[in-house]
């Protein structure tokens, strides 16, 4: 969940949501904006955490709404699509602040059909956090440590920021977990069982959602113990965009 203002980076997205939704808060007055993909798993402190993300930069501005967008999800067998899109809209409805639903592109809205098969029309979006302006997007470079990050979330983690904004940093970690269960046995299934098994909805999927499991699984492999192996010092990753745009590992004394 990465939280900006206006400094160095100037788009904001994710992709890759199938059942899953993509959430976009903005504040109109500060310009703060967090982007978050909800998979349902504990909505209400998502939407809380990102609430007070952005209210912590906009207190002081005196002028501007709070404005939502949701994105994602489609007609899925198993409805959690729906249930999705129920539980962001309750979460939000719940909160002391007045939002604004400005975009509302989920489950049906997002639907499409080929051959009486189910598919998300959008994947993924971008914000523009300098604009507002919101548009469909796709990611092929995910940033830094993108195995680290995935195995973190396939490990049950928690929503977490990793974006400092007031630095202008991305802080990964450090992230800890246990040995992921029968590893080996997942590592040594076709593309179909991983399908089947690792996807809430393996026809809706991109082409790359197996590859990517892969990677991550063998990731988590490699690294059974990531307090020895990757944290030793108990310290996150830091990287800052360099003169080229491009994020550059600092090293954590520098900061």
């Amino acid at each position: 969940m990465p939280l900006l203002i206006n400094g160095s980076v100037s788009i904001l997205g994710s992709d890759d949501a199938t059942t899953c939704h993509i959430v976009v808060l903005r504040h109109t007055g500060s310009g703060a904006t967090c982007l978050t993909h909800c998979d349902g798993s504990d909505t209400e402190a998502e939407v809380s955490l990102i609430m007070s993300s952005v209210k912590s930069f906009s207190n002081t501005t005196g002028y501007g709404r709070l404005e939502v967008h949701l994105v994602g999800g489609f007609n899925d067998d198993r409805q959690l699509s729906q249930k999705l899109t129920n539980q962001l809209l309750r979460a939000f409805d719940l909160q002391p602040d007045d939002v604004h639903l400005v975009t509302f592109c989920v489950t049906e809205l997002n639907d499409r059909e080929e051959k009486d098969v189910h598919f998300p029309i959008i994947y993924g979006i971008a914000v523009n956090v300098k604009t507002a302006e919101i548009f469909p997007a796709t990611f092929p470079e995910k940033g830094p440590d993108e195995d680290l990050r995935s195995a973190h979330v396939l490990t049950g983690a928690t929503l977490t920021n990793i974006y400092d904004a007031k630095m202008e940093q991305l802080h990964i970690g450090p992230y800890f977990w246990r040995p992921f269960p029968h590893v080996d046995f997942w590592l040594e299934q076709d593309d179909k069982q991983i399908l089947q098994n690792l996807s809430t909805s393996p026809l809706a999927e991109p082409p790359h959602f197996v590859s990517h499991i892969r990677s991550t699984l063998t990731f988590l492999k490699e690294h059974p113990f990531p307090s020895r192996s990757l944290f030793p010092d108990r310290k996150p990753r830091i990287y800052k965009k360099n003169e080229e745009g491009l994020w550059e590992q600092v090293c954590s004394d520098k900061i």
